[in-house]
């Protein structure tokens, strides 16, 4: 399955705490993340990660495309709902093409825990046959 990791930089510490839990799993599928929450998830986890542009820079655009070509299974999207920095990413675009392309998507770490965990059970195998 491939997986697409994104944080507001608010969420950086979060997502790098989540992908530290569940390193076991992410090492099992091809990761893919924008540019900085990529390095600093590889540097504490080990796991590979395919690392796109920073997210400001055109890297959450380059995880849309992915949707829209259905080369996406699962979406975790740790987003800041307290600050409101420019720099950041807006969800609302990746959440509008998860809901159209019917793609997994979390914006908090309860969500991001349970797809997960539903994709080391198989859960999500449909994907494989929604491709």
């Amino acid at each position: 399955m491939k997986i697409a990791l994104i944080a507001h930089d608010a969420k950086k510490k979060l997502m790098q705490n989540f992908c530290i839990a569940y390193a076991g799993i992410l090492s099992k599928h091809d990761v893919y993340a924008t540019a900085t929450t990529g390095r600093l998830v590889e540097e504490v986890t080990g796991v590979k990660i395919h690392k796109l542009l920073s997210g400001h820079l055109g890297g959450v655009q380059q995880v849309g495309a992915q949707i829209e070509a259905n080369e996406l299974d699962l979406v975790i999207f740790l987003r800041d709902p307290m600050t409101e920095n420019v720099k950041d990413p807006n969800p609302s675009m990746i959440l509008k093409l998860c809901d159209m392309h019917n793609i997994p998507f979390a914006t908090n770490l309860a969500t991001a825990e349970l797809l997960i965990l539903s994709l080391d059970r198989g859960d999500l195998d449909w994907r494989e046959m929604y491709r």
